[in-house]
């Protein structure tokens, strides 16, 4: 997604976070169907269907191995629904829960960020509050099995067996740096609760927020992040950075939520299709900018993609906000998912986007409005430097300095021209 090989992180709390982009290698502005899937045509083309057929009897009866029935038009149906585009796909009923639960917020696991490594599959992070915060993991751990099966470097593993049902316990053999021995550590699974929304005060005056993807509790919490910025910075918020990169997207309502929370009014994101549910606009709710008019800027960079680029095209093409960073992705496409009868689920691109300004973004991207050099990506700052975020993170310093000077500008501006000496 981004220039260099994108890090698949997984979140396993029974469900990977931003499945739908690791299941199909590519992002999604998600729509949840508001109306059940259609019925099969009465008829199909003869000679397809004829083709279909055939091509379906050789299998059966050449093939090296016996295939099974169900399998076999399993894939048949997963074929026709990928050679679509990148973003649409089948989902069977495991699939379609997990890119349920990633929209959520909330699942059943332990709580634990994991990336492969080297060869391992390691700890990035202990989710807060957590069965694995409380119990002491910590990030660079490796895990070297899980309930006895050794995991390598495996993430879909990892993944799989850390499931469960709250309540039930798992068991995590770690290889800490700085440890000679193994350790094993009995976690109990609950319901995690996972915020996509980070923040903190730069200095006094100047916030920044953090959205890593859009999901059904996002507009809440960036509401709630912006109200304990102002209410730990007593002399009002002069700026705020607001971080959207390497944000994969996800639910598209939650996008246009997080713009609408900076806009007093107008269009946030318009698309076109061939249905009439595929054919939408949408409005700010006129409920006003909960940062009164203070100065904004976005950070972007080659991960920041679909949703993410709906609240970055919005905020730019209304001149809300400066876009800091590289140039975005380029997903201006909508997904719907469709339950089917048996349990699964198709999410089928349905619609194309475009910002309040008329552009599509499909395979283009965004331009920032100040493009900086090197693919700096927020999961490369060294956080264990201690030093203050706007100091390591190059973009984050930008940012800052970017806001200071807007709200110096502004305010010269509101006073007027400066007063001149008469000459006599």
């Amino acid at each position: 997604m981004s220039s260099r090989s994108r890090t698949l992180i997984a979140l396993v709390a029974g469900a990977a976070f931003g499945f739908g982009g690791a299941l199909t290698s590519g992002v999604l502005a998600e729509r949840p169907s508001e109306r059940p899937a259609a019925a099969p045509r009465a008829t199909l083309p003869w000679e397809e269907a004829s083709l279909f057929a055939e091509v379906y009897e050789r299998i059966k009866r050449d093939y090296v191995e016996d295939v099974d029935d169900h399998v076999l038009m399993e894939r048949a149906v997963r074929g026709m629904v990928t050679a679509l585009d990148p973003h649409s796909a089948y989902l069977d009923s495991q699939e379609f829960e997990e890119i349920r639960l990633s929209t959520t917020g909330s699942y059943p696991g332990v709580g634990i960020e994991v990336v492969p490594d080297e060869g391992a599959v390691k700890v990035l992070h202990p989710i807060e509050g957590s069965p694995a915060q409380r119990a002491g993991l910590k990030p660079g751990d490796a895990i070297v099995s899980i309930d006895g099966v050794e995991i390598g470097g495996d993430l879909a593993a990892a993944t799989e067996h850390m499931r469960g049902a709250p309540g039930s316990t798992v068991r995590l053999i770690i290889r800490r740096k700085g440890s000679a021995a193994l350790l094993e550590f009995t976690l109990r699974r609950a319901q995690v609760e996972v915020s996509s929304v980070a923040e903190q005060t730069l200095e006094p005056g100047y916030g920044y927020i953090r959205i890593t993807s859009f999901t059904e509790t996002t507009v809440q919490d960036v509401s709630h992040a912006i109200l304990r910025l102002k209410r730990d910075n007593r002399q009002g918020l002069k700026g705020l950075v607001l971080d959207l990169r390497d944000n994969p997207g996800g639910v598209l309502e939650a996008g246009v939520g997080v713009a609408d929370v900076f806009l007093d009014q107008g269009v946030i994101v318009s698309a076109d299709g061939r249905t009439p549910e595929a054919r939408f606009r949408m409005d700010a709710s006129h409920r006003g900018d909960l940062l009164n008019g203070a100065p904004l800027v976005v950070l972007v960079n080659g991960g920041t993609a679909s949703a993410s680029e709906i609240v970055a095209g919005a905020l730019k093409d209304h001149g809300r906000a400066l876009l800091i960073g590289r140039k975005t992705y380029g997903k201006g496409s909508v997904q719907t998912v469709m339950p089917l009868s048996h349990g699964g689920a198709l999410k089928l691109t349905t619609s194309r986007y475009f910002t309040p300004s008329g552009a599509s973004i499909q395979g283009k991207g965004i331009v920032p409005d100040i493009v900086e050099a090197g693919p700096k990506d927020p999961d490369e700052v060294d956080s264990a430097s201690g030093r203050p975020l706007a100091v390591r993170d190059p973009d984050v310093h930008t940012g800052l300095a970017t806001l200071k000077t807007r709200g110096t500008l502004a305010a010269r501006a509101a006073a007027g021209p400066p007063a001149h000496d008469l000459v006599p």
